[in-house]
This record gives structure tokens, sequence and C-alpha cells, in this order.
């Protein structure tokens, strides 16, 4: 059967363009803090439920109480959760939990933390795997534990978005492990999105360039430790290595990320999304 609703789109009384994610529910993984957590907030400003997770207890519950008062939402509307995503029975407790707190499942956002910097010689055979199991299979497992409730409620609306990284376009030098996982990624994104789009599911990928979080405050002093550099000075070769000449932020991302989540995207399905200030050069 061919997915066939069509969308008709509403702009709210002050003119602001409406997202039409108002009561949907949504579950965002590695949501302690970073990009995943400024997704979050973004997606629960514009009205949506949400479920966010990450290993640490305490992190998680912070960000959750962070979350409800910059928002300034009920406290139910945002739901904690302790998983670790390279546990596939987390991950689908975790999936549960979130059904069973809002009764459906509309949005997800797939995301791990980046796996350690390295040249070739200094990446044995088992940070490998445990790279592949961070970013690949916690993707491809977290779509597979949320698919079913995702296909419920597909007639209104279901959207999936992968959180990679400029890498899989355009290699970074030391970040072997990133680059070729986070390419495998893509490769997943790409092939689900044909599968799902008859089901009227969306999903895409938005890949993160030079961005303000702590993962690359620990980037750029790995660098520092391994070339002697300054971190002023990475930090401004990797501004300067932008069109916009800047480092991105977190806000900046979030509002593309939530834009591509949003029922107004609904006709975009199989894209990699550069949210980077025009680092990758590519034309494709």
């Amino acid at each position: 059967m061919v997915y066939t609703n069509e969308l008709s789109f509403k702009t709210l009384d002050n003119g602001i363009m409406d997202l039409g994610l108002k009561g949907k529910s949504a579950f965002v993984a590695g949501s302690s803090s970073g990009l995943g957590r400024a997704i979050a907030k973004e997606l629960i400003m514009e009205g949506c439920r949400v479920a966010i997770c990450s290993r640490g207890k305490d992190r998680i519950e912070a960000a959750a109480s962070w979350l409800i008062s910059q928002t300034g939402c009920e406290p139910d509307r945002v739901l904690p959760l302790v998983c670790d995503v390279t546990d596939e029975s987390e991950i689908k407790k975790a999936m549960e939990d979130t059904v069973s707190k809002f009764g459906s499942l509309n949005l997800l956002v797939t995301n791990s933390g980046g796996p350690p910097t390295g040249q070739i010689d200094d990446l044995d055979a088992e940070m490998w795997r445990s790279a592949i199991e961070l970013n690949l299979m916690s993707t491809i497992n977290l779509c597979r534990a949320a698919l079913p409730a995702l296909r419920k409620t597909s007639d209104d609306h279901a959207s999936i978005l992968m959180i990679t990284s400029l890498s899989a376009k355009q290699p970074v030098p030391s970040l072997y492990l990133s680059n070729v996982s986070r390419a495998g990624v893509q490769g997943f994104s790409k092939s689900l999105s044909e599968q799902l789009g008859v089901e009227g599911i969306t999903v895409n990928t938005i890949l993160p360039g030079y961005t303000k979080t702590d993962r690359l405050t620990h980037l750029s002093e790995s660098i520092h430790e391994q070339t002697g550099k300054s971190i002023g000075e990475i930090e401004a070769g990797w501004a300067a290595s932008s069109a916009l000449k800047r480092i991105g932020t977190e806000e900046e991302f979030a509002a593309a990320a939530t834009f591509l989540l949003s029922t107004r995207a609904r006709f975009i399905t199989g894209i990699a999304l550069v949210v980077d200030g025009g680092a990758v050069k590519s034309l494709l």
C-alpha cells in the first residue's frame, strides 16, 4: 500500500510557522548534555513530550531538571531514562517505558558519544569493534526497537533522525573511528528511508560540524596533547575552515534538527543535512 496522507500546514496567529509537533512524543538518545539535550529542549518548546536517556542516572535526572527549568514545561512531559545505547536489552526497555508513559511514539533521535581519537597505529581491533557498537549498532538497535511504535503513529506523523558527523562526508584527521563508523550510519539511513517511505515514516541524518559542545572541548584538548598546538589555535583553525568563519552553537543545530523532525519536513527523507557553517567543500 502506498502512503498518500497529505498535510495542511498552519501558521499560528502571531505569524510563526507551526511545526506541527504539539502533543507528539519523542525519544532522544544521548541527551544528558550537548546536541541531544539541545534537541530535546527544542522539541519540548514546540510542545512535544520527550523521553531522554543516558547511561548515568544522576546526569540524566539533572538534564531533566534543567530542561524543565529552561522551558517551563510540566514535569510529566520529560521522562528521564537510564539506558546504555550499546546494550540492546536496555534499549528495548527504554522504548517500552516511553510508550507506557506517553502512550505512543512519533519521533526517534539516535545519538551516541564519539569514539576515541587516534591514527591507524594507535587503534587495535577491540577499539574498532567498540566504535562500531557505539555509533553504528546503537543506531540500528534503536531503530529496530522503536519501529513497532513508530509504525502505529505513521498515519499521524512519524520520523527518525540520526545524528552523525561531518566526518561521514569529509573525514577528519585523527578521527579514524568516527570517520568509518558514522559513514556506516549514513548507509543504514539511506537504506531504511527507502524501505519506510511507503509507510509514511521519514528517515534522515543530520551531520554537525564544529559545534561548541563538551565533545569539541575534549577533541581540542586531545589534539593539543598530540600536537602541542594551543586550544585557541586549534579552535581558530576549525572556525576558519567554515564559510561563516566561526564555530556553531547547540541551539543552531537543534533548530535544524527539529525542523527535519517536524510535519513541515514531511516530504524530506533520505537526506544527509550538514549543519557546519559551510565547512564541507564537496558539491554533493
